[in-house]
């Protein structure tokens, strides 16, 4: 009878929880489907989704779902890549379900990411892992590669009884393909249950005390190398949780026709471009689509990844994660900010690989980030397209130039006849920024003519990772797309409007940002970097002085202009003004001595300049 009555006790407790969330989703705030990057002045990253579910699990039960109540909640991430207050919730109502803590239920976009970063933690513990599946195995799902190019090792079995799923010295995953989110009974011989309900993404429950460690490992892969379940699908798997229709009515095929159209319109290519769920979903598929296609065509040789230390963090963190896979992968450094020259760094470094015989591949941002600096663009050509010799004196492998466009994606460098249109490059960029407006996290990448057969790579390895944008991405980027070169000038006009101000009222201030004449060949970003004065007798006093001064400048502007000016590590935004810091946001990943504890200023092309004038004159009457 005991059993009996906690098992009607245990429906009803779920009842109320999904009716509670049924209301959620009733009531939910217009921002938690809209906004790309989150209020960073209500979150604490050490508690990134354990602090916004404490305040949710309150409110579930004071049974309170008032829009203003859930809007109220911290942060649950900085940025909707990593996570957001709709996957926050899906992860916490299913955890109710199968009686696991909320941080043992993470979703993503990618229905492969979860198998590759457990396959990953398992590679670097040399721990051996069995997939199992029911029904047939997903269409992406490609054992010879991820053996192959990503020297995963694993079983793979289908099984028609869970039962028969024996205990295993090692990891056992289990995959489904389900066209809802029904509650799964866990047997204690499944350490990893993948869901894979159908076009929203997947769900990965982490079973058991023995396997919490892997919790960590398994977010940083949605971190680095792909998306959370987005907002919209976070919504629609919601509403099935708690017995609702949802449909998708976007029509992919399309929009996807009008993007395609629109980038090559606005890179000069006539080349096959690609569609990511964000920025690094493209640079992870163009990674490991250079390196299956180093492994084909240069057997047996190196292959060096060339980075600028000082680099946007989540490229240099994906850049070693990679390497610190694979035996034959090695990251080499590239400075190109401040006292070093990209062109020439790119030409020692290039020298020195090519007496190793090995094959080079650059990863650079053009203009640099946070420094904004455009190298001279016919000697980058010129040390790109040098032929060079093995210390054996045969002809080194050419390089591929790997280019984050995201600044200046207007610029051509592509098309024919373009700056690097001879030399192997392959461009691509955030949608996040300009290309949405800030509405969606989707990024794209095309290669110029001497690239097709890696594009071809590169878009196996994209589909393989199951990263392709979404279907709302893509719709997002065919009404955006066509107005972003206009929104790109008129941002840039905003930016050096603002810049001209700071330099003629703070003269002492350094200021990175591009030339007038730099400007005139089309590199038009709106975002700049300020060194601002200091003072003290010593360095550390400097720097230390410095660094209160920029969050002091940065506080100022938030809490004066709070409907424009906010803390935000994006940029190309349709309104508003973002400061940052790059050391503490953008490099957070980066090695200390390489960081950047200056303050970045990304300009939209519709804000009030002149109340950041003001705002700003106000600032240095008080230094």
């Amino acid at each position: 009878m005991y059993i009996a009555n906690q098992f009607k006790g245990k429906i009803m407790q779920d009842k109320n929880m999904l009716n509670y969330i049924k209301n959620v989703v009733e009531h939910i705030p217009t921002d938690w489907l809209r906004l790309t990057t989150h209020r960073l002045d209500i979150f604490n990253e050490k508690l990134a989704k354990v602090q916004f579910l404490e305040y949710f699990d309150a409110l579930y039960k004071d049974n309170n779902w008032a829009s203003s109540a859930l809007n109220g909640l911290p942060s649950a991430y900085d940025y909707i890549r990593l996570g957001h207050p709709l996957s926050c919730v899906l992860e916490w109502a299913i955890a109710k379900l199968q009686h696991l803590a909320p941080n043992n239920v993470i979703s993503f976009s990618s229905r492969m990411a979860p198998i590759l970063a457990i396959l990953r933690k398992n590679l670097l513990a040399n721990k051996s892992t069995r997939i199992f599946y029911k029904g047939d195995l997903p269409d992406f799902f490609d054992a010879e590669i991820l053996r192959r190019v990503y020297g995963y090792q694993f079983e793979l079995k289908q099984v028609a009884y869970l039962s028969t799923i024996s205990p295993f010295n090692g990891s056992t995953i289990l995959i489904a393909q389900q066209a809802g989110i029904a509650p799964t009974t866990l047997s204690p011989n499944i350490d990893f249950f993948v869901n894979m309900p159908a076009q929203l993404g997947s769900i990965v429950l982490i079973n058991g005390e023995q396997n919490e460690s892997y919790i960590s490992a398994i977010q940083h892969v949605r971190r680095r190398e792909t998306i959370a379940m987005t907002p919209a699908n976070c919504l629609a798997a919601l509403k099935l949780l708690t017995g609702q229709t949802s449909t998708d009515n976007h029509n992919k095929s399309a929009n996807k026709t009008l993007v395609l159209a629109a980038i090559k319109a606005i890179t000069g290519t006539n080349t096959k471009a690609l569609l990511g769920s964000s920025g690094l979903s493209i640079q992870y598929a163009i990674m490991m689509g250079l390196t299956h296609d180093a492994l084909e065509n240069h057997p047996g040789k190196a292959i060096k990844f060339i980075v600028p230390p000082n680099c946007y963090g989540g490229t240099n963190d994906q850049a070693r994660r990679v390497a610190a896979c694979l035996p034959n992968v090695e990251i080499v450094d590239l400075p190109v900010d401040g006292d070093n020259d990209m062109v020439q760094s790119i030409d020692t470094v290039l020298a020195n690989i090519a007496l190793e015989d090995a094959v080079p591949y650059i990863i650079a941002e053009i203009p640099t980030n946070p420094r904004v600096e455009v190298p001279d663009l016919i000697q980058l050509k010129a040390a790109l397209s040098k032929e060079r010799t093995t210390a054996a004196g045969k002809i080194a492998i050419d390089p591929v130039f790997i280019l984050d466009q995201t600044f200046c994606p207007n610029v051509h460098f592509l098309g024919e006849g373009a700056i690097l249109s001879t030399v192997r490059t392959i461009s691509y960029a955030s949608g996040s920024k300009f290309p949405s407006g800030g509405l969606c996290t989707a990024g794209y990448c095309v290669g110029n003519k001497k690239t097709t057969a890696l594009m071809d790579k590169i878009d196996l390895h994209l589909q393989l990772c199951d990263n392709e944008a979404t279907n709302l991405q893509v719709e997002i980027l065919a009404k955006q797309m066509p107005s972003m070169k206009q929104r790109i000038q008129a941002a840039y006009q905003n930016t050096r409007e603002l810049v001209d101000f700071i330099q003629a009222t703070l003269p002492t201030a350094k200021i990175n940002f591009v030339s007038q004449a730099l400007a005139q060949q089309g590199f038009t970003p709106s975002v700049f970097s300020l060194d601002l004065p200091t003072k003290g007798d010593t360095h550390e006093a400097k720097e230390t002085y410095k660094r209160a001064l920029n969050h002091q400048l940065i506080d100022l502007m938030i809490t004066k202009i709070p409907k424009e000016s906010k803390h935000c590590v994006s940029y190309g935004q349709l309104q508003g003004c973002y400061w940052t810091i790059p050391a503490t946001s953008t490099q957070g990943t980066t090695k200390e001595g390489d960081k950047d504890y200056i303050v970045r200023v990304a300009l939209s092309p519709n804000m009030d300049v002149e109340r950041h004038k003001k705002v700003f004159l106000d600032f240095v009457r008080t230094i």
